[in-house]
């Protein structure tokens, strides 16, 4: 492959380009504890985005049905058509299942699915952003438990997966109409695996904010998205606690933010 086709296409010059993030944070709540030091975070996101020639809509304090809606009219804006990109920015409260509305009392109640994200941004529902990456950032807890574990040096095997070889069934024909997947150039970075905390320091913000803030001003000029990614993971290599985790990634090329470095 030719090494340009490898990477996603930033084809209007600055001026006529009209890039958008959307970041949406939950800082008070009904029923849960306040988020200290989010507003640290909304600051440092949004003046990073900004840099990186975003218009950011920025939305404090929503249920899950307001940051649906809020999404949707995100996804459905003019400006997307004359974007390379966007960056889908979420800080909240978190369970397993997703990011805590305003109302949430517990696991079940106004909880954001994580899927309803994917599902506004995808090839279907918005078509301005078609092969365009679309960056998602979470920083939010998905569970109680603290990440870190005390490793043993049990001699238990690994069993090997019997892997299912992917057979293509026969006599596909090229009906011409383009077909284009369902959901694709995606790439998500969570503040930690699932079922673990996120920690936040009430004075600085969310640690993960802040080393994710810092990756990008060092080397969004030069290296592409996924290996700023891969440094933010590598920065908490020795905070056993947390680890974030690069998730639901469809990503089919590299992305440079400044790509004629």
């Amino acid at each position: 492959l030719p090494f340009s086709s490898q990477i996603y296409p930033i084809r209007l010059p600055r001026e006529m380009r009209t890039r958008r993030a959307l970041l949406i944070c939950n800082i008070q709540f009904e029923h849960l504890s306040c988020r200290n030091g989010a507003e640290v975070d909304v600051e440092g996101m949004t003046k990073l985005l900004e840099g990186l020639g975003y218009v950011v809509d920025v939305h404090r304090n929503l249920t899950s049905e307001e940051m649906a809606v809020v999404m949707k009219d995100f996804a459905d804006r003019k400006e997307h058509c004359t974007s390379d990109s966007t960056f889908l920015v979420f800080m909240s409260h978190g369970v397993r299942a997703g990011l805590c509305g305003t109302k949430s009392r517990d696991e079940t109640t106004d909880i954001l699915s994580l899927d309803t994200i994917y599902e506004k941004f995808n090839n279907e529902h918005c078509r301005a952003l078609l092969g365009k990456p679309k960056v998602v950032i979470i920083q939010s807890c998905r569970g109680g438990k603290v990440g870190s574990v005390m490793v043993s040096d049990s001699a238990d095997p690994a069993k090997p997966t019997p892997s299912s070889a992917h057979k293509i069934p026969a006599g596909l024909e090229d009906d011409a109409v383009c077909e284009v997947h369902l959901e694709s150039d995606f790439a998500t970075l969570h503040s930690s695996t699932p079922d673990t905390v996120s920690w936040r320091c009430p004075v600085t913000g969310s640690l993960f904010i802040q080393r994710l803030i810092e990756q990008f001003r060092n080397h969004a000029c030069n290296k592409d998205l996924q290996e700023i990614f891969r440094k933010v993971q590598h920065s908490f290599e020795k905070f056993p606690r947390q680890l974030p985790a690069q998730e639901r990634t469809t990503m089919l090329r590299k992305f440079y933010l400044f790509p004629g470095h």
